[in-house]
């Protein structure tokens, strides 16, 4: 079967990585985050759009300078172009999926740590999920 068919608010839950990227499409790539209190992404512009939905716990999410308090339920949609942030403030993991369009990293790439991650210069190499 081709496609992603799962319950992504139970994999975003439960979730310990840092970043993990789920599945990846030719055009969009579908990855899972949990930040710990206090952790950000981390200050970043992309030059293309990425969407992202909280699961569970509190944060803040910069867009361009603009501050906003977000926990569960929260859609947040990052146009191409945008500086932006998203801030755990709260005392539990901020849960999270994100969708990047086009894709921005490998496909199947855990980061288990911020730390990983940034230490990682990997990027998207045209790899998708399933040979479509």
């Amino acid at each position: 079967m081709q496609g992603f068919i799962q319950n992504i608010e139970k994999l975003a839950i439960e979730n310990q990585d840092f970043r993990q990227v789920l599945y990846t499409a030719k055009n969009c790539q579908l990855v899972v985050m949990s930040l710990k209190p206090n952790e950000e992404i981390g200050m970043e512009v992309h030059q293309l759009d990425q969407f992202f939905r909280v699961e569970e716990g509190n944060g803040e999410a910069i867009l361009d300078g603009v501050h906003t308090a977000i926990k569960a339920g929260f859609a947040i949609l990052v146009p191409a172009g945008t500086n932006h942030n998203i801030i755990n403030v709260g005392e539990s993991p901020l849960k999270l999926y994100t969708i990047y369009a086009p894709p921005n990293h490998r496909d199947g790439v855990v980061h288990r740590t911020r730390e990983d991650a940034m230490a990682d210069e990997e990027k998207f190499d045209g790899q998708t999920t399933e040979t479509i």
